[in-house]
């Protein structure tokens, strides 16, 4: 474990240094961030001008959902993203040999080889919201320890979704459009699963977990949290990332070498 902490701290100082050569990217990703924050807030407000609620969320607590989406935008920004998204050029330009070769886990070295600051916005926006959301609710700080278990699940669930569709690129090799169906489908974690038909929030329940990303730890973090529910995501988690450890060991026996 202090190996891998040590290859960790390398990685991100690394990479942190050579992303600071573009200061500029920073101010870009704020403005895009706080762009796209304003819409979905103008969105969410849409559905709330008139008087009309999502069934048992408030103006506030749904403003909680949206908060914790941006969050999950932010890490998918910051980790995912710019890590994954390499798994494909490493493919086509035969360099995920020298993957494969080094004495560490390949799954950990594509996983956390980089990171992209310019993701930080949505993270620290996201924090805000949730902050001045959960004022409006008398929410204490208990409240916000309590969610923190049900918030690293969906983070494990989200990462898990995109190895596996990273892993993906052994095959198809070019992935992009795949990716972005799976955050198009991501994106209906702005709102409260309620907000949408029965029809959907099976689908988006237990077909796309999307409902356990944002949802669930709302209703945690607001009190309202069942056990069963997170006990489900606990399992799902786990279940997704080994899924995902299994899926790119499968994978890499359909991989042929550049020197092959």
């Amino acid at each position: 474990m202090e190996r891998y902490i040590k290859v960790l701290r390398l990685f991100w100082s690394a990479a942190i240094a050579a992303e600071m050569e573009y200061r500029l990217n920073f101010i870009i990703a704020t403005f895009s961030s706080i762009s796209n924050l304003a819409g979905s807030i103008f969105g969410l407000f849409l559905f709330y001008r008139n008087g009309y609620t999502f069934t048992g969320w408030s103006w506030s607590a749904a403003l909680i959902v949206l908060g914790i989406f941006t969050l999950l935008q932010g890490f998918s920004n910051t980790f995912l993203a710019p890590n994954l998204n390499r798994i494909v050029r490493h493919v086509q330009e035969g360099t995920l040999d020298f993957v494969l070769l080094k004495p560490i886990r390949s799954q950990f070295w594509l996983s956390t080889h980089t990171l992209s600051p310019w993701g930080l916005p949505d993270l620290i926006f996201g924090c805000i919201i949730i902050g001045y959301a959960g004022k409006n609710l008398g929410l204490g700080i208990d409240k916000y320890l309590l969610s923190i278990f049900p918030l690293g699940c969906s983070l494990v669930i989200l990462y898990s979704l995109w190895f596996m569709l990273g892993s993906t690129t052994i095959w198809f090799v070019k992935i992009y459009n795949i990716t972005e169906v799976l955050q198009g489908l991501l994106e209906a974690g702005r709102y409260p699963i309620v907000a949408y038909p029965a029809t959907y929030r099976v689908f988006f329940t237990f077909v796309v977990p999307v409902a356990f990303l944002s949802t669930v730890p709302a209703q945690v973090m607001l009190g309202q949290g069942k056990l069963t529910w997170l006990f489900a995501a606990a399992i799902l988690a786990v279940i997704l990332f080994f899924i995902s450890t299994w899926f790119w060991r499968f994978a890499l026996r359909f991989y042929t070498s550049a020197s092959s």
